[in-house]
């Protein structure tokens, strides 16, 4: 193994994992801290999903420190620690006590940050992360229920989570490439600077500051970072690459989307998907805590629908109505007894035949896979930036599309089918 990665949820690391692949790198992606009963043979590069997004920031300082010894233990030499294009994060964490740690850790002088993502309209210009057209505080991320986002600068934001001093290298000097980042690096370290966001507007400027970092001990940011970071083993004669999957074979079975992401982008889908007439279920988390519906109806549901549909099951809701829920059931219940409820279901729909699943959000992606014991993923094709098909490597070998709420066309889950086999 070159490269070992640490990726704050579990769809986070499927976007990783597939960045790596896609340039040239096999990759597997494991839960959590990797052990003895999971082999990492034959892969370049390692990913580990962790579910350290939104937990208490000494556990998710712990459990990256854990998969940092283990990853390196197994031949890794650099760590990518990844978080999500929107840096999502609270004043108190966790992607700066996270990085912090890891940094020191290492030995690390300085280290990069740069959530950037051109594809996904994720870009950084003088350390503000922009969503599409606006500022991060203007996009629908400043209302996420758990982590929302409003600052766009990252500078000011890196600097509440961490102790060490943050500074930036602005779009200038990014554009003239790896030679003038590096420099820019170096005078950094030199000021005692230990993290320094760096802007990227397309993607020759993340393969460039990754060229840059080529020898850091830590690596921070978005999967784009990754892109090149390939190229700088390739370079170094310490790896050959290998194509990337265009289609993955899939088990006979039925097939269905869960969906518990409340993004923008995720509700859209799931409107594309009815006016399609995909059978849907809501779940309404009201009726959940009066014990009113449960995953016994929506699988009562699910096998009286036609067997060559996909099937869509989601609790996916407007800002004001996932407020609302939160303020009645308690902000972490509401989303907890949902998660809960999708991966019962998931569990459940798998035992009657479902082998094609679609999740929806990176929480409940990891509920999902959680509850159905998958301890590793191989990565398969591209379905939208961001987002491959993966197959289990346990058991009659599921295929799985882990979605970032935020990510995807909004035909994604009409679509998404016909690159399985």
């Amino acid at each position: 193994m070159l490269l070992g990665c640490i990726a704050d949820d579990l769809t986070g690391a499927t976007d990783l994992a597939l960045m790596l692949t896609r340039n040239g790198m096999r990759t597997i992606q494991v839960m959590g801290v990797p052990d003895a009963d999971v082999s990492l043979e034959g892969a370049d590069a390692v990913v580990v999903a962790l579910k350290s997004r939104t937990n208490p920031a000494e556990e998710a300082v712990r459990w990256s420190l854990q998969s940092a010894d283990a990853l390196r233990a197994a031949g890794a030499r650099q760590i990518f620690f990844k978080y999500c294009s929107t840096f999502d994060s609270t004043d108190k964490g966790n992607i700066g006590p996270v990085a912090e740690a890891l940094l020191e850790h290492l030995k690390g002088e300085i280290a990069l940050v740069c959530p950037a993502f051109p594809a996904n309209k994720r870009t950084v210009y003088l350390g503000h992360l922009f969503v599409g057209d606006v500022l991060l505080h203007e996009s629908p991320m400043k209302d996420h229920p758990l982590t929302p986002m409003r600052d766009s600068n990252l500078v000011r934001v890196l600097q509440r989570q961490t102790r060490l001093k943050v500074g930036l290298v602005p779009y200038s000097v990014v554009d003239q490439g790896a030679e003038a980042i590096g420099k820019a690096f170096a005078e950094a370290a030199g000021n005692g600077t230990r993290f320094v966001v760096v802007d990227a507007l397309q993607d020759r400027h993340l393969v460039e500051m990754g060229r840059a970092a080529a020898d850091h001990p830590l690596i921070t940011g978005g999967s784009g970072v990754a892109m090149g970071l390939p190229d700088n083993f390739e370079r170094k004669g310490l790896l050959k690459k290998s194509p990337p999957a265009t289609h993955i074979k899939a088990p006979q079975g039925r097939a269905v989307i869960l969906a518990g992401s409340c993004s923008e982008a995720t509700r859209g889908q799931i409107r594309a998907a009815q006016a399609a007439g995909l059978p849907a279920f809501k779940l309404d988390p009201f009726a959940l805590a009066k014990g009113q519906v449960g995953a016994a109806d929506v699988l009562s549901w699910a096998s009286q629908q036609t067997p060559d549909t996909p099937i869509l099951v989601y609790s996916s809701d407007e800002p004001e109505n996932v407020r609302a829920a939160q303020a009645e059931l308690g902000r972490e219940e509401a989303g907890a007894m949902i998660e809960r409820e999708l991966a019962t279901i998931a569990r459940g729909l798998v035992e009657a035949g479902f082998s094609r699943l679609i999740v929806a959000g990176g929480e409940t992606s990891g509920a999902v896979v959680g509850a159905l014991g998958i301890k590793a993923l191989e990565i398969g094709p591209e379905i939208d930036p961001g987002v491959p098909w993966t197959r289990s490597k346990e058991g009659q070998g599921l295929v799985l599309a882990l979605k970032s709420g935020n990510f995807g066309s909004p035909d994604f889950f009409l679509k998404a089918w016909k690159l399985l086999e």
